[in-house]
């Protein structure tokens, strides 16, 4: 079954978020997606609101940029959340907008070499392991978390291109894929997966793949999706969103499910007109044309 999740854009004022945390978990969604963009909401700080509001409702963050954090107090958030709030929170990293990085002075040489780094020891880290490592960005000198998760949950990164794709599926427990994947684009990015995995020797276990869809309803859905796509500098082709009614989103979101994504994440416009509408939209009318 192909899990169904919305993103609160964090371009909504932090004040938003309880209504519609509150409003996804009454409508039965499943998942509620958050961004840590420059220079807009935290990632952590958020995720642990909405999770406090709820009861149900499971949260991701995807993603929090790697160059920003410590990978100590990376993990000490996760684990925070994790034991807080068990079997509800996912969180993801990864290499972050470059130019960002840059505007804070984090911008790293090799972001692959730090993504490894941050990546492994992370996993270890939220493994309870004491870690002590010393890579070209993560020094970690007998490092253990004192409240480690009671089970070792999963890491996920965001990966797009091809050698991040192999390094999700050698170092990751699963990959976040952008809006603007094509269901072509998922099944490429699950054979590179795939590929890193063998590599690294992981015969065993699942790596979930979440990919967020570009999708709109309403009046005005489709010049809306195609000014979105467009403001980022993308073509607006079919393949990269869907404008509709429930039954053509639920189509996209099958076909997506059908090339290897185990959860979709509808990504609204961001002026979405009402986001809490949304929400009801895919937890009501689209969510049963999901299998």
């Amino acid at each position: 079954m192909t899990s169904l999740g919305v993103v609160f854009r964090p371009q909504l004022p932090p004040e938003r978020l309880r209504a519609l945390a509150r409003e996804a978990e009454e409508a039965g969604l499943e998942e509620l997606w958050l961004w840590e963009d420059c220079f807009l909401e935290g990632g952590i700080s958020s995720a642990a609101a909405a999770l406090a509001w709820t009861e149900r409702l499971r949260v991701g963050v995807g993603l929090l940029p790697v160059p920003l954090r410590n990978v100590a107090v990376t993990a000490m958030e996760a684990a925070t959340l994790h034991r807080l709030f068990p079997g509800r929170a996912a969180v993801a990293v990864g290499h972050g907008v470059q130019d960002w990085m840059g505007q804070v002075g984090a911008r790293a040489e090799s972001p692959m070499t730090l993504l490894r780094e941050h990546l492994d020891a992370l996993r270890a880290l939220l493994r309870g392991e004491r870690v002590t490592t010393e890579g070209r960005y993560v020094k970690l000198d007998g490092v253990a978390l004192d409240w480690p998760p009671a089970e070792a949950p999963e890491v996920l990164t965001g990966a797009t291109g091809p050698r991040t794709l192999r390094l999700a599926g050698a170092a990751a427990d699963g990959t976040v894929l952008t809006a603007s994947t094509t269901v072509d684009g998922v099944r490429r990015a699950c054979r590179l997966i795939d590929e890193g995995r063998r590599a690294a020797g992981r015969t065993e276990g699942h790596h979930r793949v979440v990919v967020y869809l570009h999708a709109a309803t309403g009046a005005d859905a489709a010049a809306r999706l195609r000014a979105e796509i467009e403001a980022d500098g993308e073509d607006a082709v079919p393949e990269r969103g869907v404008a509709g009614d429930a039954e053509a989103v639920a189509k996209a979101v099958r076909r997506l499910g059908e090339a290897g994504a185990d959860t979709v994440v509808l990504q609204p416009t961001a002026d979405e007109p009402d986001p809490e509408g949304f929400v009801r939209f895919a937890a009501e009318q689209v969510r049963p044309l999901v299998p």
